[in-house]
């Protein structure tokens, strides 16, 4: 059994070879004879914040291979809601319950080459970075391309020719005001309330804007923007709004 599973992955590995097109790799890990464990690779998609990076996947291959999916994790790090970003765990079909055994190991890197370009933000290994991509698409890739430049060793955006330091300190200062006017506006969804004692609501799954519409309704004072603990009575009166809505 262990002969003919060795003799699959050595052949996927002959034709992963032979295919330069895909830039997709794998070898046994170190350079070794052990073809239950791989180092694998992929380049970033293009049009996406991953793109010319060089991404590196661990493989295992388990004893019921090709019957069970190989176990795969990113090795680079990577910011992308579908993989975690502490420990490259990744959220894929592919890789458990769409699992066949016609799939490949090349078809495996390929899907998560695909995955870069598809993120599934409500279906998330890491919720955090979810949560980013749904609130907040622009910062998202920013900080996906920065983790692309950082860990995958993705060329930086290059500034246009002969604008020289003064371009790069004005798109720094444009972002920077970019920041702060996002910030102005995400304050004013408050509309005067304490941020941290709307978000104890928001967190319960609910908009800002609902919460607000809310506490008004039910006539919570925003007591100059202060954080205070709400009566147990007007807890249940907002909630109740809140579920009445949904």
């Amino acid at each position: 059994m262990a002969s003919n599973r060795n003799r699959r992955i050595a052949k996927e590995i002959a034709d992963i070879h032979a295919d330069t097109h895909s830039q997709v790799t794998a070898e046994p890990l170190g350079g070794g004879d052990d073809l239950t464990h791989l180092r694998g690779s992929f380049k970033g998609p293009p049009g996406t914040p991953y793109e010319d990076g060089t991404y590196f996947v661990d493989i295992k291959i388990p004893n019921e291979y090709p019957f069970r999916p190989p176990i795969m994790k990113f090795e680079t790090k990577v910011w992308h809601p579908n993989v975690s970003s502490q420990t490259g765990a990744i959220c894929l079909d592919t890789l458990s319950s769409a699992w066949s055994p016609v799939l490949t190991i090349k078809s495996a890197l390929l899907s998560l080459q695909s995955l870069l370009s598809t993120p599934e933000p409500k279906d998330p290994q890491d919720a955090e970075v979810a949560n980013m991509l749904l609130r907040n698409p622009r910062e998202f890739e920013r900080v996906a391309r920065e983790w692309a430049v950082i860990y995958a060793g993705a060329p930086q955006k290059q500034v246009a020719e002969g604008s020289g330091g003064a371009t790069t300190e004005s798109m720094r200062q444009q972002e920077i005001r970019s920041k702060e006017e996002q910030e102005r506006d995400e304050l004013a969804k408050y509309d005067g309330y304490n941020k941290d004692l709307i978000d104890r609501f928001v967190n319960m799954g609910f908009d800002v804007d609902r919460v607000v519409a809310a506490f008004k309704y039910v006539g919570i004072d925003p007591m100059g923007g202060e954080d205070y603990e709400l009566e147990e009575a007007y807890m249940g009166d907002i909630t109740a709004r809140l579920l009445g809505e949904a």
